[in-house]
């Protein structure tokens, strides 16, 4: 792909706003997300999502701090959802958009919220 092809496709995913959280935060939807992220991304971001998983130990960058007020890639809960579906390019976020059903993923966000920083929404 030439140069300013792949900037121009760069361009248009950034300014494509992120999607709004259609999950209604209630406890099912945590419960549910506690479970997805148990058995998909604690061996990375840890029990506790504080990046101290055995997994991520190997990682670099490490994995990120899920329970801190510092986000690197958003903080909404749409950015939060568009790392996981897309994951994050040179790091070891994989993408989980062909895993995880889209109502699957904002389950996760609404756990991360209930561990993590709290807003923005």
């Amino acid at each position: 792909m030439r140069p300013i092809f792949s900037a121009l496709i760069l361009a248009a995913t950034l300014q494509t706003p992120p999607p709004a959280n259609t999950v209604t935060a209630d406890a099912t939807s945590v419960a549910a997300g506690k479970k997805l992220y148990a058995s998909n991304c604690a061996s990375c971001h840890g029990e506790t999502g504080q990046g101290d998983g055995r997994a991520g130990k190997t990682l670099t960058p490490p994995p990120a701090n899920l329970a801190d007020e510092t986000w690197l890639h958003g903080s909404t809960d749409g950015e939060i959802f568009v790392v996981i579906r897309d994951g994050v390019k040179q790091t070891g976020m994989k993408a989980f958009g062909s895993r995880m059903t889209p109502h699957q993923m904002w389950d996760v966000v609404n756990y991360l919220r209930s561990i993590g920083p709290a807003s923005p929404r």
